[in-house]
């Protein structure tokens, strides 16, 4: 898997408790997907499902997260990516892997009309 993206989770991202939201990581694993899509299908994409979103376990204000991603199947216009995402705990230890989801994304042209991959 290739490392995308690496980002703090910040007080905005979470609850009064310290948990940070669901809805913020998977926003950073379609982030983390979709860049790795563009950059594989050359082209602009757009996240058209999500499917089996696993939550392994939570996130807390001031973790790192950071998503990997990888090429699962490349159809005629579509890319299916597999999006890990880990955390270093800001208290320290080893990297957990904390989520996990694959993303379909469409290639798309300038009139958002699907478009053929020259992969």
């Amino acid at each position: 898997m290739e490392p995308i993206i690496k980002i703090i989770a910040m007080p905005k991202d979470g609850n009064a408790d310290g948990d940070v939201f669901g809805g913020w990581i998977l926003s950073m694993m379609d982030l983390a997907g979709g860049t790795y899509a563009k950059k594989v299908a050359r082209n602009r994409v757009v996240t058209v499902a999500v499917d089996k979103m696993v939550f392994h376990k939570p996130v807390f204000i001031g973790d790192c997260l950071e998503c990997f991603a990888e090429t699962v199947k490349i159809g005629s216009t579509s890319l299916t990516v597999k999006v890990d995402a880990y955390v270093e705990r800001k208290s320290g230890g080893d990297k957990e892997k904390v989520t996990e989801g694959v993303f379909v994304f469409v290639a798309i042209d300038q009139d958002r009309r699907p478009v053929k991959l020259s992969i």
